[in-house]
Order: structure tokens, then sequence, then C-alpha cells
């Protein structure tokens, strides 16, 4: 399979686009969650509550461990891309599809991205199938043909199952999305970025 990038989005398309999926995403998750009666997890009896997103005498720490996570995620990838060639081509890739956000268009993608993917993947999916189904589905919806995007679904598996464990260790969806959100307003910033500037920048989840 071919490494070469796709047509670049029309300015906006990117932007639009991902609010109507995620969104979508998100009510498939809430109504997942909604019909799911399971006796253990924070919400007792299974649907939704604030226990689901938040403790709230934890909430400090559970943020810190977040942004702790994020950047963790961020150096490692930034330590792969200069040592791993296929890594700046996948950067390449994803940078041509990006184009041209605002960085007010950038952290608005990160924030319903970041919402959305966890309420569905750890919220919904693993809540209900277990980690290694929701880390795999993750993946799966981060890939691509050729070599270079079948390094992106590696690295979403990678950070998939660093949600997933933060998800089964805090009980709740707080540190996973801030550490989602980060790890994507960051990169997709940098995508943005790479385009007029000519670098190649760390990529989102």
């Amino acid at each position: 399979m071919s490494d070469e990038p796709g047509p670049k989005l029309a300015p906006g398309q990117l932007y639009r686009i991902a609010w109507v999926f995620y969104l979508i995403l998100a009510i498939v998750g809430v109504v997942w969650i909604g019909l799911d009666e399971r006796p253990a997890g924070p919400c007792a009896g299974g649907g939704i509550c604030s226990a689901l997103f938040v403790q709230p005498t934890l909430w400090p720490l559970d943020l810190l461990l977040g942004l702790g996570t994020a950047l963790v995620v961020i150096v490692a990838w930034e330590l792969v891309r200069r040592v791993v060639p296929l890594a700046q081509r996948l950067e390449e890739q994803l940078a041509r599809m990006v184009g041209d956000l605002g960085t007010d268009e950038a952290l608005a993608i990160a924030l319903v991205s970041g919402f959305s993917e966890e309420l569905f993947f750890r919220g919904a999916v693993q809540g209900s199938l277990g980690w290694p189904i929701a880390t795999a589905l993750f993946a799966l919806m981060h890939t691509g043909s050729g070599r270079a995007l079948r390094l992106w679904t590696v690295y979403a598996a990678v950070a998939g199952l660093v949600f997933a464990g933060l998800t089964e260790w805090r009980k709740n969806l707080l540190p996973a999305i801030v550490a989602h959100v980060a790890i994507n307003a960051f990169g997709l910033w940098r995508l943005s970025r790479s385009t007029a500037a000519g670098e190649t920048p760390p990529e989102a989840a």
C-alpha cells in the first residue's frame, strides 16, 4: 500500500465533520450506558451519573494524573519521531489531512473528540465489554491504508491502553478525558502549524 497522503481538506471541513461525528459518538455512548443495567461500576444499577465522570473529593488528583499522563505520552512520541522515519511520514500525512486549523478550532475539536471518545470507548464499551475490546476498537478507529497509518493504529492502541488503565484505576472518566483532550489539543495545534512551517508534529489520538 502507498503512503502517499490523501487530499487536503477544504478550510473548515474537518471542523464540521469532527463535530457531527463526535456528537453522534457521544449520543451513542450515552444511550449505551443508559441502557446498560450493570450492578458494578460508579453508578449503582447502571445508567449515567456524575460519579461516572468525576469523584467530588478526588478530582484534583485525577486532573493532575490526566495532565501528567498527557505530558508523558507527548514526550514519548517526541522521542519516537526523532528516531523512527516512519513516524515522520505519518505526521506529514496527518498534517496534510488536518490542514490549516485555527487555535480555537483545534481546541474545540480536541475537547469534543477527547470527551466523546472516552465516553464511548471507556465509559460504554469498556464498562460493558471490558478494556481489551474497548482498546482494540479504539485502535481500529485510528487506522488507514499504508505503513504510516498502521503506525498510527499502534500508537492509538498504546494510548488506548493508557486511557483504559487510568479508568480502571480511578473508577471515573476524568483522568482519561483530561489526558485525551490535552494530547489531542497539542497534537492538532502542532499538526495545523506544520504545513506552513514545514515541521513534523506529534499526532492526535
